[in-house]
């Protein structure tokens, strides 16, 4: 049984898989320059999530209007710690915070956001423990952009292979095409700032 709170990811030594759902245009721009370009927009928040699932359910399976092409973003881990670092909770947790008004001072001078919300199925339901979102604000965007980013893949046809097996039944088939997600680990000093137990 997975603890409430951790991490999994697609990762290596190097770098962490997150995964993003944009619209045609953005998604082609980037594939085609390696980086995020306009229309991609660099002046507010983007968020990043680690989980599949959770953004299939999120996306619908790239059904969603402006969510038609799902990518595959290849980070340094490196920056990925960075951005964990820099995170604060986007609601106010007893304990991890003095009170609600620290929190809430925290929040609101936030470079970066982080929320925990239910880890979902194949096929989409919610599961008893969290998967991590993290929202990166304008003040960060360009570091991950530029200093970031190994590479983008384009995993919308991976995507539609999964859903198409999917809605003809052949769950089992689907799931041998996920990538493949494993416990991530988190440094000691970071752990109470993101809310995961020891």
């Amino acid at each position: 049984m997975a603890a409430e709170r951790e991490i999994r990811a697609d990762y290596d030594r190097d770098a962490l898989a997150v995964y993003q759902a944009y619209s045609p245009a953005i998604a082609d721009a980037a594939l085609a320059a390696g980086r995020f370009v306009p229309p991609f927009s660099f002046h507010r928040m983007t968020w990043i999530k680690p989980s599949f699932l959770w953004l299939m359910h999120r996306s619908n399976w790239a059904q969603k209007s402006a969510q038609e092409r799902v990518l595959c973003v290849r980070l340094k881990r490196a920056g990925w710690e960075a951005a964990l670092a820099q995170a604060v909770l986007t609601s106010f947790e007893p304990g991890t915070f003095a009170g609600p008004e620290q929190w809430a001072e925290q929040f609101a001078a936030a470079r970066v956001h982080l929320q925990w919300d239910p880890e979902r199925t194949l096929r989409g339901a919610g599961l008893p423990y969290s998967s991590i979102q993290v929202g990166l604000s304008r003040h960060v965007i360009r570091e991950y952009v530029d200093d970031w980013i190994v590479r983008i893949e384009d995993y919308t046809p991976r995507v539609r292979k999964i859903y198409g097996l999917l809605q003809s039944g052949q769950a089992d088939k689907a799931k041998r095409l996920l990538p493949p997600e494993r416990v991530y680990p988190v440094r000691a000093e970071l752990r109470a700032r993101l809310l995961i137990e020891e």
